[in-house]
């Protein structure tokens, strides 16, 4: 592990030298992660995107990639591009990345099942702002808004997130 890497510890996120409370998956810590279990699975996952609401925040970062009202994610796991992002309209069972509250108004992408998704392992694991403390997620790891944003500006695609054995 190096100061550069996210790292889940029972005070919240340790990186850069400061730790940063944070939310997990209802579910726990999970060390067989499947969809729907609200598990956020252990393992070391690396940063792989970085989406935003242009209408909401500026570019967070260069290789951010703004979040338009068309942009969904895959959950289904029949559909072929299951844990991608896709766009609207889109007939198989979808999330919307352009919500209506804030919680994806910053979305860190991790590789979490991701480029080769496996049907059923679970999908997109993101890194996403809190609704509020202590509040837990369906599997992602969730920030304060302003912890989020000084994150985002200073990781970079690959970046590790490492969530030790549960």
């Amino acid at each position: 592990m190096t100061p550069a890497d996210l790292v889940l510890t029972r005070r919240g996120v340790r990186f850069r030298g400061g730790y940063f409370p944070c939310s997990i998956g209802k579910g726990g810590l999970s060390n067989s992660k499947r969809e729907g279990d609200g598990a956020t699975p252990t393992g070391c996952l690396n940063i792989v995107g970085m989406l935003y609401r242009p209408d909401r925040l500026a570019r967070p970062s260069p290789w951010a990639i703004p979040i338009g009202p068309q942009d969904l994610w895959s959950d289904d796991v029949e559909d072929a591009q299951y844990n991608h992002m896709v766009s609207a309209p889109y007939p198989f069972s979808h999330e919307k990345l352009r919500r209506a509250d804030p919680l994806y108004d910053l979305v860190l992408i991790t590789d979490w099942n991701w480029p080769n998704a496996v049907a059923g392992r679970g999908s997109a694991i993101f890194l996403h702002q809190w609704r509020r403390p202590g509040f837990p997620t369906e599997g992602c790891v969730a920030f304060r808004r302003d912890h989020l944003r000084w994150i985002a500006r200073r990781i970079e695609p690959g970046t590790r997130l490492i969530i030790p054995q549960a």
